[in-house]
């Protein structure tokens, strides 16, 4: 044998012992590396878990005081709305003539709810309403308004109708 073909036998077997190395020795070394990174990094999760839990119940109680304060308190926003307008309604003299059931759309994975109904009474009255449904009960945004004077034809009285459409995501 040559000395070229004994180095290329050596190069060869070299080779061979460096993949053998790797398939048996190397990965496995590297894979358990791995391992004990990802379970460092679980223990680390597992030590703050104590903080996170008090942070998490902190949080809850923000939102719960942040439900009760614009009075979104039970399960039913309809029925929430409804509530907050004839409270207001009785201790200011309006009327709710309508209050039709709501229309729900899905867009983009967002249900959004339109929510139609009828007021009759002062125009300073209403408006105080909307402002109070807009600013102070976080139910929605007031998208249309629709003021008009209408006359009861038994009584020859006028009086005054907003048409209201609430829109609310959720």
């Amino acid at each position: 044998m040559t000395q070229k073909t004994k180095n290329i036998i050596l190069i060869i077997s070299f080779l061979a012992v460096l993949y053998i190395a790797y398939k048996f020795a190397f990965s496995n070394t590297i894979d358990l590396r791995k391992e004990y990174h990802t379970l460092k990094k679980e223990a680390v999760m597992f030590d703050n878990m104590p903080m996170q839990l008090s942070s998490l119940k902190q949080k809850e109680r923000y939102y719960d005081s942040l439900l009760t304060k614009y009075q979104l308190h039970g399960n039913s926003i309809q029925n929430n709305i409804l509530k907050t307008i004839n409270r207001y309604a009785d201790s200011n003299n309006i009327k709710v003539t309508n209050f039709i059931e709501p229309h729900s759309i899905n867009k983009n994975d967002l249900k959004i709810n339109t929510y139609q109904f009828t007021l009759e009474g002062h125009y300073s009255d209403i408006v105080t309403l909307v402002y109070n449904l807009e600013q102070h009960t976080k139910f929605g945004e007031i998208i249309n308004l629709n003021f008009e004077k209408k006359k009861d034809f038994k009584t020859g009285i006028y009086y005054l109708q907003a048409h209201i459409l609430l829109k609310s995501f959720g």
